[in-house]
Formats: C-alpha cells, structure tokens, sequence
C-alpha cells in the first residue's frame, strides 16, 4: 500500500520514534507514542502497528547491543529465552487474525495496577538478586513465551511485562531484568513483525524515518538506563504504567475529560 507522506510528517515521525526510543529501552511502553502519531499521519490502524513493529525493532535491536556489550546480558543465559518469545510472539500474531484482541482489554488495566503497586509498595524489589519464586524450565516454557503471546496479539508494555517477570518470578535485579527484557521484547518484535511484512502491511517509507529516530532514541535511553540504575527504571516504569492505564481509561471513555 503506498502512501505520500510529507517531509513534515516524516520529520515528526522521526521525532516521535526518537522519544519512544528513549522510553522503551529504559521502562517499554514506547508505542505509547509512536502509535498514536501514525494514526495522526492517516496511517490505517492495521498498517500502524506493522510499522510501529517495524520502528520498534530497530530500537530493540540498539538497545540489545548495547546491553550485550556492556555484559548486562549473557547470551548463552538468555538464547533459549529469546527463541521460547520468538515462538510466543509469532503465535500471538497469527492468533490475532482468528481472535478478538479486545477480550483482553479485561486484563489490561489489572495488569497495569498490579505492576505499578508492585514497584511502588515493594521498593526493595530488584535491588538484589533473589532467590527464583519460579523454575527456569517453567519460565521458559510458560511466563517468557506467554508475554510473547501477548506482544505478538495485543502489546502495549511488553518491556515492563519482562522486567516484572525477571525480578518477581527469577529473583533477578532489576538492572538484569530491564536488560534481559530488551533482548526478549526485540524477539517478540521480530517475530510480530515478519508475520505483518509477509502480510505487506508495513509503511516502509514512514517505518524507515522512525527507524532513524529509534536508533537515536534507543542509544540515548539503554546510558541513561545503566547510569541511573534502579533509580531512573524504577519509577519510569510505574510511570509507563500509570500513563497506558489512564490512556486506557480514557479510551473507554471512564474518564470524565
């Protein structure tokens, strides 16, 4: 499907993706922003989350590289985690062609509370590693390719879905979780991804201008993440979380402005 896209549209593309880059790589929740503002450049609401897929990718992807050199994630650790999200994401897609995606929008807004009360009453939560709560047989057969699931049908907030899960399930820190979550929403990205380019639902003019700015984005966001450690993830993800509720919320028109 081809599209004329201004050299104004294509600039506040670029922008919007630079911001979200910055988000996702610190706390998810990036498509937040970048969604809105393709549906705000007429792009049609299928065709925005192929290209949001597209944009997001190549911020997960700076963002896994950066994390990866910087020996926050070890890939042998997390290489059958990567592919149990690749498998989970590429169902979730094909799934939400059959299911109706709103079926979770019961889930959404407890899920959201739950992660934010979370952070915000357990403020020692991730300062250290724990003890699992949860096998890693069993975080890799269910909890890692399930939010893959999820990104893959539905996906608002996947990245913090990660850290949550590396922290309250496998007693990682969160520095180790927010970083292993990077490589895992990067598959999740990929696999969404494939399934809408071999369904030609991509805009490959705007994704290329907000590819730029997610990159730049990424970069920026995965320093500032490692140099402020549990005291700039934590409350951006409470944050994250707080912001998509009330976007929620307001959506089904439960707010009164």
């Amino acid at each position: 499907m081809d599209f004329v896209l201004s050299p104004e549209i294509l600039a506040m593309l670029f922008g919007a993706a630079a911001i979200a880059g910055f988000v996702d790589a610190i706390a998810g929740g990036g498509g937040l922003i970048t969604i809105p503002v393709l549906l705000l450049a007429q792009v049609p609401p299928v065709h925005a989350l192929a290209t949001n897929k597209l944009q997001a990718s190549s911020g997960s992807l700076t963002a896994s590289m950066m994390v990866i050199r910087r020996g926050l994630v070890k890939v042998p650790e997390v290489r059958t985690l990567f592919i149990a999200s690749l498998i989970g994401s590429a169902v979730g897609t094909l799934a939400v062609q059959f299911v109706n995606a709103k079926t979770l929008d019961v889930l959404i807004p407890f899920v959201l509370v739950g992660i934010a009360l979370y952070f915000l009453l357990a403020p020692n939560a991730g300062a250290i590693d724990n003890k699992p709560r949860l096998t890693s047989s069993t975080y890799r057969g269910v909890v890692v390719p399930g939010i893959g699931f999820y990104d893959g049908m539905f996906g608002p907030g996947t990245g913090s879905f990660f850290s949550l899960a590396g922290v309250a399930l496998r007693g990682q820190n969160l520095i180790t979780a927010t970083a292993n979550a990077k490589v895992l929403n990067f598959a999740s990205n990929i696999a969404s991804l494939t399934v809408f380019i071999l369904g030609g639902k991509v805009v490959w003019v705007a994704g290329g201008a907000m590819m730029c700015g997610q990159v730049l984005g990424a970069w920026g966001g995965s320093h500032a993440m490692v140099r402020g450690g549990t005291k700039l993830i934590r409350p951006m993800i409470v944050t994250v979380c707080v912001v998509m509720l009330g976007r929620y919320l307001w959506q089904k028109g439960l707010l009164g402005f």
